[in-house]
């Protein structure tokens, strides 16, 4: 056991890969370690669950049964999960591959502490404990209090980074990005696009989103927004014209953010703005002859005209329509 670190908070995720080193159920898992004489289970399957996720002293129970059913040395558990995933692959030859499954739960744990990370900052940011631009706690503080590795904070924090949540400064500390609204888009966003084969469930959201937000458009008063949107409105109307597709095409898609950002709500706003871009790597460049093309043509006008009249309920019902049709020359039934 020379120059290994021991740690029990390491237990839970050693327990949990040598479960799926052995490709085992939890079921299974407590059928074959778990059982008394009368092959009656000592442990549930959700107590099993959540020592897995949370620890807690009953692990132990779990440690001493698998190790003397396996002639295994207990204090492996406490190994850091590198060190116990070479002394398993060594001591029980499996013919999975470790790393696979290593990786794969070290994934795992990342996202989870990347959700638990947001909602912490979230839920200070609704509190007012923190605002934009203000410097959060440290790692070793942070990882105290969710109760996991520093390295694994550190981790967690350099994505929420690269997402533009945060503010990692160089020998200054983290701070919360200046736009704090990032905190309540960018986990969304993140999440449409990690499920982009979820294509039905994200054209819902998008509907939903679409048609709140030409109803706040009409009775919004940013002339900016509305200049912007009469603009494009003639693009649509000049590239119809010419049978220019590919320009009436992303008009199409400049027109509904524009609509979006005339409803005033930032939120909406960014999330029509995601959903588009990610529709577009989806569909491509989608409708394309001149018959959708007209209907298209028509559909925009109705909802520009009703949001011009300022006319809410109107605008509302003809984006409705509108989306509904999209959905079926998208072939999204």
């Amino acid at each position: 056991m020379d120059e290994v670190k021991l740690n029990a908070e390491n237990k839970r995720y050693n327990v949990r890969f040598l479960r799926r080193y052995l490709n085992l159920t939890q079921k299974e898992f407590i059928n074959q370690f778990l059982c008394d004489e009368n092959d009656k289970p000592s442990m549930s399957i959700a107590t099993l669950s959540n020592l897995e996720a949370k620890g807690g002293p009953r692990i132990n129970e779990v440690i001493l049964a698998a190790s003397e059913s396996l002639g295994i040395d207990v204090m492996f558990f406490s190994m850091e999960p590198e060190q116990f995933a070479e002394r398993i692959s060594l001591v029980l030859p499996n013919n999975q591959e470790v790393d696979t499954i290593q990786q794969s739960s070290k994934k795992r744990n990342i996202d989870q502490l990347l959700n638990r990370l947001t909602m912490y900052f979230a839920e200070q940011l609704f509190d007012k404990t923190l605002k934009k631009g203000d410097k959060v706690e440290s790692d070793r503080v942070l990882a105290r209090k969710l109760g996991v590795g520093r390295s694994a904070v550190r981790e967690a924090l350099k994505v929420l980074d690269i997402l533009g949540m945060i503010d990692i400064r160089p020998g200054q500390g983290t701070f919360i990005s200046s736009d704090e609204a990032n905190f309540f888009v960018v986990p969304l966003s993140w999440s449409l696009f990690l499920n982009g084969g979820q294509t039905e469930s994200i054209l819902e959201v998008r509907n939903v989103l679409e048609k709140k937000a030409a109803e706040l458009a009409a009775e919004s008063t940013q002339e900016d927004a509305l200049q912007k949107l009469s603009e494009i409105s003639h693009q649509i109307h000049e590239s119809y014209v010419q049978q220019n597709y590919q320009a009436f095409l992303n008009c199409d898609i400049d027109f509904h953010i524009c609509l979006a950002e005339c409803s005033g709500n930032q939120i909406i706003y960014s999330m029509i703005q995601i959903i588009s871009n990610l529709m577009r790597q989806i569909s491509g460049t989608g409708m394309a002859d001149e018959n959708q093309l007209r209907e298209i043509y028509e559909e925009h006008r109705l909802v520009y005209g009703a949001v011009l009249a300022h006319d809410a309920e109107a605008a509302g019902r003809y984006m409705e329509e509108h989306l509904h049709k999209s959905m079926l020359r998208y072939n999204y039934r």
